[in-house]
């Protein structure tokens, strides 16, 4: 994630992009910096259900109770908003993850408006998956 921006710098250049088209590029860049994910972590489960596309998420113990994040899918946009999510869970122990709703920072990003119903319901299930995962990490 040493490529991906902070959350503040996040918010700042969700906040300079003019339209909707821009910051849908801009989601998709931002999975293009996602490192990418090990084929042994390619398995049903890291896979999450609930998404139209193939998304896999791996929650490892980073060391001092943080927790580290590798994903990845095969849609670009989902791609993307797997990025959002981790830039907005990226140094947070197990237990901070699960009592984060970061509903309000993709209000914010104005995001939560610009996703269809199947994203958005996607997008519902990686944060659930996350939540659930990171308390199996608690």
């Amino acid at each position: 994630m040493a490529n991906l921006p902070n959350k503040d710098k996040l918010v700042r250049n969700f906040s300079r992009c003019l339209n909707w088209e821009e910051k849908y590029l801009y989601v998709i860049e931002l999975g293009n910096q996602l490192p990418p994910l090990a084929e042994t972590d390619r398995r049903a489960g890291n896979l999450i259900a609930g998404c139209q596309s193939q998304v896999w998420i791996v929650l490892r113990d980073a060391g001092e109770g943080r927790v580290e994040f590798h994903g990845d899918s095969d849609a670009a946009i989902v791609k993307g908003l797997l990025a959002v999510v981790f830039i907005l869970y990226h140094r947070l122990t197990a237990q901070q993850i699960i009592d984060l709703d970061v509903r309000p920072f993709f209000a914010e990003l104005a995001l939560s408006q610009h996703l269809t119903p199947s994203r958005s319901q996607g997008l519902e299930a990686m944060i659930r998956a996350i939540r659930s995962r990171a308390a199996q990490l608690a």
